[in-house]
């Protein structure tokens, strides 16, 4: 029987500059999956992602340096492979006065 999980990174966090997310433990795990749920953006604010890896959840680098931009309220995913033990979100926020308002899970499987 495969195993699951889905880790709460952020929960309703509203963000006014750039952030990265709790790292997560996922060594066990053969995929992985980020959500990102963008409740509220200021005008003009754009939200860019950056899935990162580490080795041992101190030292990160970006996995495949593949953004995802949000804009406005909705939900996007993406999936995650290859990532060896430590995965966080590393997120950069423009715009004049910017403000974004997110959910993050990490969904993650055996």
């Amino acid at each position: 029987m495969r195993q699951a999980l889905t880790a709460v990174l952020e929960r309703d966090t509203t963000f006014t500059g750039d952030f990265a997310t709790e790292p997560y433990e996922v060594a066990w795990a053969g995929e992985a999956r980020f959500f990102v749920h963008t409740l509220a953006t200021s005008a003009g604010c754009t939200v860019r992602l950056v899935t990162q890896i580490s080795p041992d959840g101190l030292t990160w680098c970006d996995l495949d340096g593949e953004e995802h931009l949000i804009t406005g309220p909705g939900l996007v995913t993406w999936p995650v492979s290859q990532f060896g033990q430590w995965l966080r979100l590393r997120g950069t926020l423009t715009g004049e006065t910017p403000s974004a308002t997110l959910r993050i899970y990490l969904a993650a499987k055996s």
